[in-house]
């Protein structure tokens, strides 16, 4: 496993005298300088067999080679119907700090859940198992996690400085997407929807349990419920490379996504 921190500044919260602490204070205690972070990185998966191992082998490799934290790696099956479950157990098996389970029912939201519940980890995260975002990313993602600057931190395909390649048709339906949650949520980031986030555990205990999606609308409703509880969110620009054999079935989720921003606009009102 790979060791070693790199020099962040390390600025924990020192509230006010008399100030009644926030939901932000709470969970940003400062790190402990005796030894570095341990980082959880989870890949969701459904119906990924014939992909799997080589991109499992290739995040296993990035991790062994340039991440300098201690980390490992989860696969979160969720519900296959192919052999998925049976390879994510033999890379278990075979790859050193690669770990898997396997829950019968689909929905990202629902894997991530599990798998950041029971994490042991000081910060828990998730990429796609298309690994359509630069794995230069991550660790900048992580970073303002590991200083105590924010609670949580998410990829994005659209704030500045970041580049991406993708059909109109899905940067179309994206930008209109996330226009919408920011106007109507008030959503602190660009991009809600980016495969690509990390959060530290204990942000994660707090949000995770009034998060109600289990599926693609996880990742919006994740942003909204930190920002509603005061949580720092930091957004950080992506390389991103569509990925041509993607299972996102666009105009079904975008339905979902939408009855899901209704919801939370709803309740928010109420």
């Amino acid at each position: 496993m790979a060791i070693g921190a790199p020099q962040l500044p390390v600025r924990p919260p020192n509230p006010l005298p008399g100030r009644t602490p926030r939901p932000a204070d709470l969970v940003r205690p400062a790190p402990d300088l005796a030894r570095p972070p341990t980082i959880e990185i989870v890949v969701p998966t459904h119906d990924e067999a014939h992909v799997l191992v080589a991109r499992v082998t290739r995040l296993h490799r990035y991790l062994r080679e340039q991440f300098p934290l201690p980390w490992r790696i989860t696969i979160a099956d969720n519900g296959s119907s192919d052999d998925t479950p049976a390879v994510a157990r033999r890379l278990a098996n075979t790859l050193p700090g690669v770990s898997a389970i396997v829950l019968s029912d689909a929905g990202r939201g629902g894997a991530l859940r599990a798998a950041w519940m029971s994490s042991t980890a000081d910060i828990v995260a998730y990429t796609d198992v298309d690994l359509s975002t630069d794995l230069d990313a991550l660790l900048p993602l992580v970073a303002p996690l590991v200083s105590g600057h924010s609670a949580v931190a998410v990829g994005s395909r659209l704030a500045p400085g970041s580049r991406t390649h993708r059909g109109p048709r899905r940067e179309l339906i994206s930008r209109g997407y996330n226009a919408l949650v920011r106007v109507v949520l008030r959503s602190p980031v660009r991009d809600a929807q980016c495969g690509f986030k990390a959060m530290r555990s204990s942000a994660a205990r707090q949000l995770l349990p009034i998060v109600r999606d289990d599926g693609w609308f996880f990742d919006t409703e994740l942003i909204v419920r930190a920002r509603r509880a005061g949580l720092r969110v930091f957004e950080v620009p992506v390389d991103w490379i569509d990925d041509p054999d993607s299972r996102v079935r666009i105009v079904s989720t975008a339905w979902h996504d939408l009855k899901g921003v209704a919801r939370l606009a709803v309740r928010e009102r109420s």
